[in-house]
């Protein structure tokens, strides 16, 4: 079945609101001549304190190549919770994606499983998309935990959502050892766990949702790699960290997905 490509970038905490301004206008130009309905599903995900520049840039540019996501999102509509936004908010602020049990998020926030559910279904409720990550330590990885551990994430994530509601999510398998350190998971590897991910997925809902729903590798993405990585049966695209901050280096991505 084939399933449009999609290619995100998280920026982490990075980029003031010029800066971020600059960036969005430089992928920007560094897309315009591909016609959009070609290219890949586009996705920035900035911090929050750039969301309003970067809905600005993509706004006025008014040639819908990308669209705009949030890192984050708390599953309540309002109240007393400091620090936190809600869906509606990031909805407002221009925002059709939310990455949710990123890695960074489970290690430094104690972010759990029975959290990115209720934000899964927050953000569905709201009609946007979640991006779901999960993905494991090195530790797991050579205990070959590996296989366990995310099927247990993904059911736990998918959890009382609907057929339809997981065929719109998108999942990013990143493993943890491969985030930051340069080292990047062999693409016949990648695909075997995203593989078994689907078929998890296919376990937890159905075989509607396991086809339709869109797969991405994230864990030291490159120009160099995304190619080896898109030519794999299961890989629906990348989640971008590093090589999202920088213009060029991000457009060659897209440009190896189509």
């Amino acid at each position: 079945m084939k399933r449009r490509p999609v290619i995100a970038g998280n920026w982490k905490m990075n980029k003031l609101q010029d800066e971020g301004k600059e960036l969005v206008n430089n992928v920007m130009s560094g897309l315009k001549e591909y016609d959009k309905d070609k290219l890949p599903e586009v996705v920035i995900a900035p911090v929050f304190t750039c969301l309003y520049a970067a809905n600005k840039a993509l706004t006025d540019c008014g040639c819908g190549r990308v669209k705009l996501a949030a890192q984050n999102c708390y599953y309540e509509k309002s109240g007393a919770y400091t620090g936190e936004v809600s869906v509606e908010m990031l909805k407002d602020a221009g925002c059709e994606y939310i990455i949710i049990g990123h890695s960074e998020r489970r290690q430094y926030f104690a972010e759990t499983d029975e959290m990115v559910n209720k934000k899964a279904k927050a953000i569905l409720s709201a009609g946007l998309i979640p991006i779901i990550c999960c993905g494991e330590t090195l530790e797991q990885r050579e205990a070959n935990e590996t296989d366990r551990h995310i099927a247990s994430q993904i059911k736990n994530a998918l959890k009382d959502l609907t057929s339809e509601e997981v065929s719109k999510s998108i999942i990013a398998y990143e493993p943890i050892w491969a985030i930051g350190t340069g080292k990047t998971c062999d693409a016949v590897e990648a695909n075997r766990v995203i593989s078994m991910i689907r078929d998890t997925v296919r376990e937890a809902s159905d075989a509607t949702a396991a086809d339709n729903i869109r797969i991405l590798y994230g864990g030291s993405v490159k120009p160099e790699t995304i190619k080896e990585q898109m030519a794999q049966s299961d890989i629906d695209g990348a989640l971008v960290g590093g090589a999202s901050l920088k213009a060029e280096s991000f457009v060659q991505i897209v440009e190896g997905a189509m």
